[in-house]
């Protein structure tokens, strides 16, 4: 690192598969990284012009850029807001280069207490760029520092205790927040106010995912044909990151088991051998539907036995698994529980029940569950969760 600049590309070498990050944010130093998180951070574009898909966004954020380097200041907070995998972060690391300024790293479990956010905040020269993943589990007392210094770039130190506690006010220069989130509902309404431009990030289409794995294919030295490439695109779920991590597994089987090269027949044979099926479904995705048609009729069946029937945590099924299972209409989210949409039933070969699906006789929504958790079924937890 030299003079205090950072290479924004290089900063996802703290951000952790889970999207965690250390706990106290620092500049990055490519120079420390090895050589698997350096490629790995290879894949990512530095560029808004590189940047494939969500071209709404991509077009909304270079405009507020382009606006800021214009006047030559600093250009207004961002928030980024999305499923998991999508490009939040690359897209903070983008705000850093298109700024030519250091880019900063933490995230919101890691700001537990104000003395972190204080901390960090402190230590930030003038136009640099903060970066804070996950920003919806800060704790309450950041959040509440973070809403001055987003708006008036000024922190109040509290020195001492009790009646002779005195705050002395800290005055910042004047720097730029990108917030991620997954849960943009979560944010409380005085934060979400205080970003000057929120971007929600969509699943990317086919030929989208078709054009970064070309690219990924490139930079990672693999031959890939057409063939090969959309077969894993379609298998991707419509998300970078599941592309790029399943195109590492097919160019591992090809280099083992092929000729090193990525073709549909080593795609086939990769994504076979990874339990990724035709759809995208993986080994988590089928046992939840195989549970729901087979052992629980069609459902409904509550969250809680629907996870134990898996053998996974309820959290792991709500966050990991049934997401991706709603939006593409697999099952239905009902006030009894979960049911399998006629979907489920055809992607798994199997005959529905001759009588009526009992979830046909359900609305989706009912007066009051969603407020209040209330149902013909019992209550659900404030997570939506409904009992078993």
């Amino acid at each position: 690192m030299s003079g205090g600049r950072t290479e924004p590309g290089f900063a996802s070498e703290l951000v952790e598969a889970d999207g965690s990050s250390e706990a106290t944010a620092r500049v990055v130093d490519p120079a420390g990284t090895d050589d698997d998180r350096a490629a790995e951070a290879a894949l990512r574009p530095r560029r808004l012009s590189e940047f494939p898909g969500q071209p709404r966004v991509r077009d909304q954020l270079g405009l507020v850029l382009e606006a800021a380097r214009r006047r030559g200041g600093t250009p207004d907070h961002v928030l980024l807001s999305g499923p998991p995998g999508l490009g939040k972060t690359t897209l903070a690391m983008i705000v850093a280069a298109e700024l030519e300024r250091p880019l900063r790293l933490t995230s919101g479990p890691a700001i537990q207490h104000a003395g972190d956010l204080a901390a960090v905040l402190s230590s930030l020269d003038e136009g640099e760029v903060l970066f804070l993943d996950e920003i919806h589990r800060m704790s309450r007392s950041a959040e509440e520092m973070l809403y001055l210094a987003m708006e008036d770039f000024r922190v109040d130190v509290i020195v001492g205790k009790g009646p002779g506690a005195t705050a002395i006010p800290l005055e910042l220069p004047p720097f730029t927040v990108v917030g991620a989130t997954t849960r943009a509902g979560l944010l409380p309404a005085p934060l979400r106010d205080r970003f000057g431009f929120t971007g929600h990030l969509d699943y990317y289409d086919t030929a989208d995912l078709v054009t970064i794995l070309h690219r990924s294919a490139r930079l990672l030295g693999v031959e890939a044909d057409d063939a090969g490439i959309l077969e894993i695109a379609g298998r991707s779920r419509g998300t970078p990151r599941i592309a790029n991590r399943l195109l590492r597994r097919v160019r591992d089987w090809a280099q083992v088991h092929g000729e090193g090269h990525v073709d549909l027949a080593a795609a086939h044979a990769a994504l076979t051998l990874f339990d990724v099926d035709d759809a995208g479904l993986d080994r988590l995705d089928r046992a939840v539907l195989e549970a729901l048609c087979r052992r629980f009729g069609g459902g409904p069946v509550g969250l809680s036995t629907l996870a134990v029937a898996v053998g996974e945590e309820a959290d792991t099924v709500e966050t990991v698994a049934e997401p991706y299972l709603v939006r593409e209409g697999y099952i239905v989210r009902t006030p009894r529980g979960r049911a399998a949409a006629p979907r489920a039933w055809t992607h798994l070969g199997i005959e529905p029940p001759r009588s009526a699906p009992l979830q046909e006789l359900l609305p989706l929504e009912e007066p009051g569950t969603a407020a209040d958790g209330s149902g013909p079924g019992g209550a659900s937890d404030a997570n939506g969760r409904f009992g078993s």
